[in-house]
C-alpha cells in the first residue's frame, strides 16, 4: 500500500496562499517545474519499490513492505530549509537538496529493510550517492532506520532526468516509536527531562529487541535468506 502525503501543486493553489504576489513570485513560479520532476522521481522510485515487493510476494509468500509513504517537500518547508542552509533563493539552488522527494518504506521485519537495500541499489539505473545506518548504529536519541539518498532516473516530455531521493526503510516498531517521539518531542512542544528522554532511550531499545524476537519467530529453524 502506497500512501502519498502531499498532493499535486497549481500556480492557482499558490496563488491563492499569497505566495505568487511577494518578492518570492519568480522562484514560485518555478517551483510548479520542481515540484513536478521531483514527484516524478519519487514515483519512479515508489513503483520500483512496490514491483519488487510484488515480486518477492509472489515468488516467497511473503511481501518485505507493510506500507510505503511518500511526500514532496512543500515550498514553505524548501524555503525554510534554503533559509538554514544560507542558499541563495534561486532555483538552481532547490537541487542541492538531496531529500526534496522521500519515501518511507515500513517493512515488517529487520531482514526485509537490507534485502530490500540489496534489491534496489543493484537495480539497472539506480545508484547510491549517501546512505545513513541508523539501525547499525542508532541516534544518541534511540532513532533507528535506514536511510539512503539514491539516484533515480526517470523520462518526462523533455527526455531522460535523474534526481536524488531520499528512501528511508524501517520496521513497524522502528516507525511507532520515531512517530510517538516525533509527536511527543516536536508537536507538543516539550522539553524532556534526562530522566524521560533516558525511558525514551530505553523505549528504543526495547522495541529493539522485540523486532529481534519477531524476526527469530518468522524465520523458525532453518529458515531465512541471505540480505547482505
Amino acid at each position: 500500500m502506497i500512501l502519498e502525503k502531499s498532493k499535486i501543486i497549481r500556480l492557482q493553489d499558490l496563488s491563492q496562499a499569497g505566495y505568487v504576489e511577494d518578492d518570492k513570485a519568480d522562484f514560485v513560479k518555478d517551483f510548479i517545474r520542481i515540484n513536478h520532476i521531483y514527484r516524478s522521481a519519487m514515483q519512479e522510485a515508489s513503483t520500483r519499490l512496490d514491483i519488487l515487493d510484488s515480486e518477492f510476494a509472489t515468488i516467497y509468500n511473503h511481501s518485505p513492505i507493510h506500507h510505503m509513504e511518500c511526500r514532496v517537500k512543500t515550498l514553505d518547508s524548501i524555503l525554510e530549509k534554503m533559509k538554514r542552509k544560507n542558499l541563495e533563493l534561486r532555483i538552481d539552488n532547490v537541487y542541492k537538496l538531496q531529500d526534496i522527494a522521500g519515501i518511507r518504506v515500513i517493512c515488517n521485519y529487520v531482514e526485509d529493510i537490507y534485502y530490500l537495500r540489496k534489491l534496489l541499489i543493484s537495480s539497472n539505473g539506480f545508484e547510491l550517492i549517501r546512505e545513513s545506518d541508523y539501525i547499525k548504529r542508532p541516534k544518541p536519541n534511540g532513532y533507528r532506520s535506514l536511510h539512503l539518498i539514491v539516484s533515480v532516473p526517470f523520462v518526462i516530455s523533455e527526455g531522460r532526468m535523474e534526481l536524488p531521493v531520499e528512501i528511508q526503510l524501517r520496521t513497524i516498531a522502528m516507525d511507532m516509536w520515531a512517530s510517538l517521539e516525533h509527536e511527543l518531542r516536536y508537536k507538543s512542544g516539550r522539553v524532556f527531562t534526562e530522566a524521560e528522554a533516558a525511558e525514551l532511550l530505553q523505549c528504543s531499545k526495547d522495541l529493539a529487541a522485540v523486532d529481534e524476537k519477531m524476526q527469530a519467530l518468522f524465520q523458525g529453524p532453518g529458515v531465512g535468506r541471505t540480505s547482505s
